[in-house]
């Protein structure tokens, strides 16, 4: 009787969800229109299917088929070289940014910390639209300025690798602030007095980055670099925008979102557009796990 008393009082799995009903039907809406598309993505990953037709089972064959798909393997170098190209940069501008915005000596840090994040807030499609007029071969604005300079102006849509290019500055002008914002936080967190005691023992501006705020901003630089891939890998609009949906010369701007696009919405082929989705996914479950793997490693 003694042992069964407190487990009578404690309330089932049941009656937890009867008590906690209204907040089940809140995110409800989740499982019709989030879930239920990501499964039936992976159930369609493993059929041919034109969107109005019957359906048929293939097994692994769209898979397969990505192996031997050039245009694929295109994306996918295309989409990696984008996201070093902008990743790098973009987080170490962003670091050196929050860096200075902490400083004592600079004024005016609530006004500033709302132009780094203006460009995170606009349109896509109204940024890659203003950044064309820039990049244009004959009448773009860097290539008049390149002019000026006695330079040879660069074909920067008009060749595969200057497209890509292209597409990472659109992407490091866009989340730079954004990662700012975030990394400015994360100094903010760190005790003032470590400083102090620092500049007491005579260390300089560089020792202190390195040996206090590189060690205690680790765990914002991971989430930082986590969210900068899971972003990276799925550049689609810039691209798409920029190249006018034809992905560039030589499908210079073909990313791998762009290319599932494509098989997908013009091709119809939703089977095999849904298996490059769960490619991407475990791509970048792969890189986020090498991430957290190689920041643990130096923390031990």
């Amino acid at each position: 009787m003694s042992n069964s008393a407190p487990n009578a009082k404690q309330p089932t799995l049941w009656r937890e969800i009867k008590k906690n009903a209204s907040l089940y039907l809140f995110i409800s809406p989740f499982f019709i229109f989030g879930l239920f598309p990501v499964l039936f993505s992976f159930y369609l990953a493993f059929h041919t299917w034109d969107g109005l037709g019957e359906m048929k089972f293939v097994g692994l064959r769209n898979f397969e088929l990505l192996w031997f798909d050039p245009d694929f393997l295109t994306s996918v170098i295309n989409t990696l070289i984008i996201w070093i190209e902008s990743t790098v940069p973009q987080l170490i501008l962003a670091l050196v940014l929050a860096f200075l915005l902490n400083a004592a000596f600079i004024r005016f840090k609530n006004g500033l910390r709302a132009v780094y994040f203006l460009p995170n807030i606009t349109s896509i499609v109204a940024v890659t639209i203003v950044f064309g007029s820039f990049f244009g071969t004959e009448y773009g604005l860097i290539n008049a300025f390149f002019r000026q300079l006695g330079l040879e102006p660069i074909a920067w849509l008009n060749s595969p690798d200057w497209i890509k290019t292209a597409i990472s500055v659109m992407v490091i002008w866009r989340w730079t602030g954004y990662n700012t914002i975030i990394y400015l936080a994360g100094l903010q967190s760190i005790p003032y007095d470590l400083y102090e005691a620092a500049k007491i023992d005579g260390a300089n501006w560089r020792q202190i980055f390195t040996h206090i705020t590189l060690p205690l901003l680790r765990p914002v630089i991971l989430f930082t670099v986590i969210l900068s891939t899971i972003g990276g890998l799925q550049i689609f609009t810039e691209a798409q925008v920029l190249t006018s949906g034809t992905g560039g010369v030589g499908n210079g701007g073909l990313t791998l979102v762009f290319y599932l696009y494509k098989q997908a919405f013009e091709n119809h082929y939703y089977g095999y557009a849904s298996a490059v989705a769960w490619m991407l996914f475990l791509m970048i479950v792969g890189f986020s796990i090498v991430n957290w793997k190689l920041t643990m490693r130096k923390e031990s």
